[in-house]
């Protein structure tokens, strides 16, 4: 837009809206009314010249570029502030997204330990039946062996008694009897003592 179009336009709103208000307040006669009244009125026609060179002063000084800017540089930062939201709510998603397969990963694994565990406990209670089962059947084959040498010690005091009664029978015989006798019953009371 040339720049000199600018106060131009400033103008003309500036001489317009004093016209269209006093128009509409001061009986008709349009928008050349209204205008005729604010030249006529010197009070309304002092506060638009005073207005409108307070405008071009302004906009001599700089004070639209700088109003212009400060909007720009407002916008700026209203799209940069925007800009740092979405920002945001994609790293919260991110990070809640982190959070839940952290979480998922976490039940997987504590479901992972209790398995585990319940391996783990059928395992040491199968060892400690074994371990129990094999001590049983070791006490078992102690004490069987405890009685068979129990009875061979008995078998072998019952042969030796059998052995010492058949000595004395047979010495006893020898002392009464002929040879041949003797030797006979020797032979059945070692027999008898065998079969007791």
């Amino acid at each position: 837009m040339n720049m000199r179009v600018v106060p131009a336009l400033a103008l003309a709103t500036l001489v317009a809206a004093p016209a269209f208000a006093a128009s509409s307040s001061h009986g008709g006669g349009g928008f050349v009314g209204g205008l005729m009244y604010s030249l006529n009125d010197p009070v309304t026609h002092t506060a638009f010249l005073a207005f409108a060179v307070f405008l071009i002063i302004a906009w001599r000084m700089g004070a639209l570029k700088a109003i212009t800017s400060g909007l720009d540089k407002r916008a700026d930062d209203i799209r940069n502030e925007l800009e740092e939201a979405r920002n945001l709510r994609e790293q919260a998603a991110e990070a809640l997204a982190l959070a839940e397969r952290r979480q998922q990963d976490a039940d997987k694994e504590a479901e992972a330990m209790i398995a585990q565990a319940k391996e783990d406990a059928k395992r040491i209670m199968e060892d400690a039946r074994k371990e129990l089962a094999d001590r049983l059947t070791r006490r078992e084959a102690l004490a069987e062996a405890r009685i068979a040498r129990a009875e061979a010690e008995a078998t072998d005091e019952v042969r030796r008694a059998a052995a010492d009664a058949a000595t004395q029978a047979a010495k006893r015989l020898l002392a009464e009897d002929t040879a041949v006798d003797q030797f006979e019953a020797a032979a059945r009371e070692i027999e008898t003592a065998l079969a007791n």
